[in-house]
């Protein structure tokens, strides 16, 4: 797993920003390619929207996460 992804569940508020910083160093990190070829751009670009998108709607169903002071 890529190491500089953070866990976006453990914020009171995620922003767009936050969850498309994510999908990009996913997508990143799965297709090998820091900055895509422009023959593979669209391809790269649909990926990062997919997957912030989806990060959207995970985050959206979970039950709040547990904060340490909570446990």
């Amino acid at each position: 797993m890529c190491r500089s992804i953070k866990t976006l569940r453990t914020q009171e508020q995620v922003t767009d920003d936050e969850m498309r910083a994510a999908a990009l160093q996913f997508v990143r990190k799965v297709s090998g390619y820091r900055v895509p070829s422009a023959a593979n751009r669209d391809a790269f670009d649909a990926a990062v929207e997919e997957v912030t998108s989806s990060t959207r709607h995970l985050l959206d169903h979970l039950p709040p996460a547990r904060s340490a002071a909570a446990s």
